[in-house]
């Protein structure tokens, strides 16, 4: 378990959390310049705590008496460009940590990890012969070598294209589900936290203001600054296949869904990301309509919006949805707290890479 609780000045900026993370890959979400870096390269020893603790599995490493420098915390850090070392091959550069280490602490192997990145026929490469995908994954490989307690990734997707971040996402939920080792990730992408957080943190001027799940976090930073969210996060466990129609079945706590099919088999839990301008809202739950999704809920709250907009905060049996109408839809409507409504979407809107499979635990 990591604990903290920091105040850190740097000029007119500073950063305030008090936070407790344990085990699962927990996000750090927020705009670029919200602290979401500074925070992580003061858990690296990287930057010298002012005020506060830091802690992990009990022993302190940082406080007003106490430093713990950054090779004896046993952290694993994978930045934003690789940083693989130029001079050195893959194998050499995978290698680099685990020599700083004691025998006895050693204890990842360089088959395993090698093989889980598909990196094994790389090894006698240089970085500058790696393709910016091959050189984060080499980058991963070297931090997973160093026998970390923690791992730290800071915004490590942010440099390459959507196709590259889609070969990359898979390597990243493996090792969040096979290695056991904390994650803080950082990220202001609502996909890449949908995909692969357990846990959010979400910082907004230097304070983390929301700590939860992630549709939880979400919804909380979303109402504290005004901001629609992008979409909607429904979990759910996938229950059968319409191979004829080319559907998937799941359950989820709002009701049955319809999905694109996917390979996944039944009983596999997944968490859905549904944008809210994909939401029709209706007052009957109608017929004839090439919807195949209709969740039904009431209406918790009505909050008006610039522009000529209206957002609408349904309870779906326990699961908080946010859909969008416009003022005079409200109005013909008659939309009300208290109201039964009908949440309406295609299935198609759903998008397979959108379908993400669920964090474990």
């Amino acid at each position: 378990m990591l604990e903290l609780s920091i105040r850190h000045r740097q000029g007119d900026f500073t950063l305030a959390a008090d936070l407790a993370v344990g085990e699962g890959l927990t996000a750090l979400f927020g705009a670029s310049g919200s602290g979401k870096t500074t925070l992580i390269n003061i858990v690296a020893g990287l930057i010298r705590l002012q005020e506060g603790r830091i802690s992990f599995n009990g022993e302190t490493w940082s406080d007003a008496s106490i430093f713990v420098q950054p090779h004896r915390r046993r952290i694993g850090y994978v930045f934003q460009e690789g940083r693989l070392f130029p001079h050195l091959t893959v194998l050499q550069n995978l290698c680099y940590g685990e020599r700083l280490l004691p025998r006895a602490e050693r204890r990842e192997d360089l088959t395993r990890i090698t093989s889980l990145l598909g990196i094994t026929d790389l090894l006698a490469r240089r970085p500058a012969n790696l393709s910016g995908g091959e050189k984060q994954r080499v980058a991963l490989g070297r931090a997973l070598m160093a026998s970390p307690k923690l791992l730290l990734m800071d915004e490590p997707l942010s440099a390459l294209d959507g196709a590259l971040k889609a070969q990359i996402l898979p390597y990243i939920e493996r090792i969040r589900d096979e290695f056991g080792v904390p994650i803080l990730y950082v990220s202001h992408s609502v996909e890449e936290v949908a995909r692969l957080a357990t846990a959010v943190v979400t910082f907004d001027a230097g304070k983390a203001i929301a700590v939860g799940r992630p549709d939880e976090a979400l919804a909380m930073v979303a109402k504290a600054s005004g901001d629609l969210p992008a979409g909607n996060f429904i979990e759910a466990e996938i229950t059968g296949h319409h191979e004829d129609d080319g559907l998937t079945e799941a359950l989820s706590a709002a009701g049955p869904i319809l999905l694109r099919q996917t390979p996944l088999p039944v009983g596999t839990r997944v968490r859905v990301f549904v944008p809210v301008s994909d939401i029709v809202v209706a007052t009957e739950a109608g017929e004839g309509l090439s919807a195949l999704n209709r969740l039904s809920g009431e209406i918790v709250e009505l909050a008006e919006r610039d522009g000529g907009s209206v957002t609408l905060t349904v309870d779906c049996h326990g699961q908080a949805l946010i859909a969008e109408v416009t003022r005079r839809s409200c109005r013909q409507l008659a939309l009300a707290p208290g109201m039964r409504v009908h949440l309406l979407f295609k299935t198609v809107s759903i998008a397979s890479d959108a379908l993400f499979r669920q964090a474990r635990g």
